[in-house]
């Protein structure tokens, strides 16, 4: 129903087409438009409905990010089964400065007053809206709160508005440091400031773009240079007017970076005398670099794939450990052959850890633990024996976001002096069909990791600079994940059977004549 022109008027679709014309109701002196809408249980399916806790935090949201918008929400009570209001009103003049409030609202911080704030300006290619406060506990969270938004749609991945918006933050208060003689500015990273701070930015931009299909992650480069710049002169200002606030912040900031120092040198130390008590493997080629922050090791398949990922490799930061072949299932193994396996001992050693309850992520020796594996079926299953290691074993590891896989690539394209790498089979088709179109390349299919040069296994799959990563992590509920394992991995076929039956139709064969 749309009111418009002093009149009402409404239309009628059904699975996206008109039912019938333009209905003229008659006079009216509203304006807007009122769109109702049922799900269609041919398309979402029988039983299909709304929660309404989920739509009525949708709506506050929406409130706080159009700050003066008002929302009148109403609900049929006998569909409402918690706190949620049958009715309410939704109007927060100050935006996200009001949603701020009302999360610190009991909480102490450090500035009396939070850093809020709106910018637009002629010229600029969207505008920008932030509010942040201080504390050193109390948020709920160990370490602050970040929330971000694109035109209103939420980024819980972050992205390039958030960079932004730490990186003004962390400028504007090392420019401040330097006014006022702090030495130990220089101290100061993002991390130091933002770590403990509850922090939301808005923005909105024409034409954002996202990484994957969930737009969980804002990828537009513009959105940081928008966000330097409005928070840059806003932030000084803030800073230079309550010089007592300012310097409190900056006093916290500073023991928040010093702490960090502390615990990496108490690290260096532990890990440098952890490395002379174990007995680490022999065929571990292990970094020099002393501190697990910022090292990684590989887990690779054979002593061919060793040998070239150890040329490959930094060694400053980055240990090679080859595995032989494929690896025990442990989720279908009795714990006498786990214990007595000496492939996952060796494995075990290398991390610096133990398994099940007596696993402590302090005592893991590298910051970020890869599988690295060939681009075709075998190596898939190599990777999928490990992680399924790695969750019967040791789930804390997947939890903290220090598991990877490695995506090296499986075809090497070459035509003149150009070349380039294919994930996959359908990667080489759009690169083929792209790039190389009308031309007749040189098409080579990598038999195995061992087969590639250094300087090529380095480019694609282990410079940080050139490669691409996919953590490992356990979206689902830890019921669901277990009994996938279970299916997948586990002692009973039948479940394999059935699940095989059930998902055949997205199969496609790897098949290499």
């Amino acid at each position: 129903t749309a009111f418009k022109d002093g009149f009402e008027w409404r239309q009628v679709f059904s699975r996206g087409k008109p039912v019938g014309g333009l209905e003229k109701l008659g006079a009216t002196r509203k304006h807007g438009t009122v769109i109702a809408f049922r799900p269609d249980s041919l398309i979402f399916g029988e039983g299909v409905g709304f929660r309404p806790a989920r739509l009525y935090r949708m709506s506050r949201s929406k409130a706080y990010l159009f700050a003066g918008v008002e929302i009148r929400w109403s609900c049929d009570p006998s569909r409402i089964q918690d706190q949620t209001p049958a009715e309410a009103v939704l109007r927060f003049p100050n935006g996200l400065a009001d949603y701020l409030a009302e999360r610190v609202h009991d909480v102490e911080t450090v500035t009396p007053e939070p850093f809020t704030g709106r910018f637009e300006r002629k010229g600029d290619p969207g505008k920008v809206e932030w509010a942040v406060a201080w504390t050193g506990a109390g948020f709920g969270e160990a370490d602050g709160f970040m929330q971000s938004y694109c035109n209103t749609v939420p980024t819980p991945e972050g992205g390039t508005h958030e960079a932004g918006f730490r990186a003004a933050l962390t400028r504007g208060l090392k420019a401040y440091a330097e006014l006022v003689g702090e030495k130990r500015a220089g101290l100061l990273t993002a991390e130091d400031v933002v770590a403990q701070a509850g922090g939301l930015v808005s923005v909105f931009i024409t034409n954002p773009e996202f990484q994957g299909q969930t737009k969980e992650r804002l990828s537009s480069a513009e959105a940081q240079k928008l966000v330097e710049t409005a928070l840059r002169d806003p932030f000084d200002h803030w800073l230079a007017a309550q010089p007592r606030s300012a310097r409190a912040l900056l006093d916290f900031v500073i023991q928040r970076a010093e702490d960090r120092l502390k615990r990496r040198r108490e690290k260096e130390v532990s890990r440098a005398s952890a490395t002379r008590k174990l007995r680490l493997p022999g065929k571990l080629a292990d970094c020099s670099a002393q501190a697990a922050d910022g090292s990684e090791i590989f887990i690779v398949e054979g002593d061919s794939a060793g040998g070239s990922a150890k040329q490959a490799r930094n060694r400053r930061t980055q240990a090679i450990l080859p595995l032989r072949g494929k690896i025990l299932n442990v989720a279908s193994a009795t714990p006498d052959k786990l214990g007595q396996n000496r492939e996952l001992s060796d494995l075990m050693l290398a991390l610096g850890v133990q398994g099940g309850s007596r696993f402590r992520e302090e005592d893991l020796r590298y910051e970020r633990v890869v599988i690295m594996t060939d681009a075709d079926v075998d190596g898939a299953h190599i990777a999928s024996l490990l992680i399924t290691f790695f969750y019967k074993t040791m789930p804390q590891l997947i939890r903290a976001g220090r598991l990877y896989l490695a995506l090296p690539p499986l075809f090497r394209i070459s035509h003149g002096g150009k070349t380039v790498y294919a994930r996959d089979d359908a990667h080489r088709v759009a690169l083929l069909a792209g790039e190389f179109k009308g031309k007749k390349p040189e098409v080579g299919r990598f038999k195995g990791l061992g087969e590639m040069m250094p300087a090529q296994l380095r480019e694609t799959t282990m410079d940080p600079a050139s490669r691409t990563l996919a953590r490992v992590t356990l979206p689902r509920s830890e019921e669901q994940v277990a009994d996938l394992v279970e299916a997948l991995m586990g002692r009973k076929p039948e479940l394999r059977f059935r699940f095989i039956q059930e998902n055949a139709e997205f199969a496609t064969a790897d098949l290499d004549v």
